[in-house]
């Protein structure tokens, strides 16, 4: 009996090492065609947010008025693709007449693509980890409206990235001063002033803001000075 059963336990974690390989291929797929595709969209802005904020919500009109200007500004605007803020995204992409780009996923609930997103630019990713560097290899700047668990972690990668200096230092704003306060309040309070786990520089990083003038206003400043440019 403990030979049979350690024969299947070597048996399935010899399958699984197969499995993995192979998993390399479509692996590097996913990487390949997102590159070729989001290379020629040009520079974008990408906007992160609830999947579950619904039209009507303040926070889905306000992501649709700064996805609008913003395109008007000439930024394509990228989104996860589905329902929710990344809807409004797109929608005031294709408002702005701009390049309205989705970056999907498939999941168990909530996403599905949603219809503002252009025909030949609806892109398709069966790995998380895949999609975030499509988020972020050529996004000339980074519109975290309000969400959850998924929007904490792009947060924090991306914030993570441009503070080890992985990326270069790419505008990075959040939406939404009754939203985000707490959380930067947090930040500054304990994880840097009682912990010193980040300097005063790191959390310079992170621009709060509330309308979409002051959003438009600092990408036009910022892009005064520096060069649009992959991050990496």
């Amino acid at each position: 009996m403990n030979t049979t059963l350690k024969n299947l336990k070597e048996r399935d974690w010899t399958e699984t090492k197969a499995h993995s390989s192979w998993q390399i291929f479509k692996i590097m797929a996913e990487f390949v065609e997102g590159f070729e595709a989001l290379a020629k969209m040009g520079p974008c802005i990408s906007v992160f947010g609830s999947a579950r904020t619904k039209p009507g919500n303040k926070y889905y009109d306000l992501t649709v008025e700064i996805a609008r200007r913003l395109a008007e500004d000439g930024f394509g605007i990228i989104s996860g693709g589905g329902p929710g803020v990344m809807e409004a995204a797109n929608k005031g992409a294709q408002e702005g007449k701009g390049k309205s780009v989705g970056v999907n996923i498939t999941l168990p609930h909530e996403q599905y693509p949603n219809q503002y997103v252009d025909y030949d630019k609806n892109l398709h990713f069966d790995y998380f980890f895949v999609r975030k560097v499509m988020f972020t290899k050529y996004a000339q700047g980074f519109v975290m409206m309000p969400g959850g668990f998924g929007t904490m972690d792009e947060f924090f990668e991306v914030a993570t990235l441009i503070q080890t200096k992985k990326m270069t230092e790419t505008p990075m704003v959040l939406v939404g001063k009754e939203y985000w306060s707490g959380l930067l309040e947090w930040i500054r309070n304990v994880m840097m002033e009682k912990e010193s786990n980040i300097s005063p520089e790191d959390l310079g990083l992170l621009k709060l803001f509330d309308t979409a003038d002051e959003v438009v206003e600092y990408f036009r400043v910022f892009y005064t000075t520096n060069k649009l440019r992959p991050n990496f």
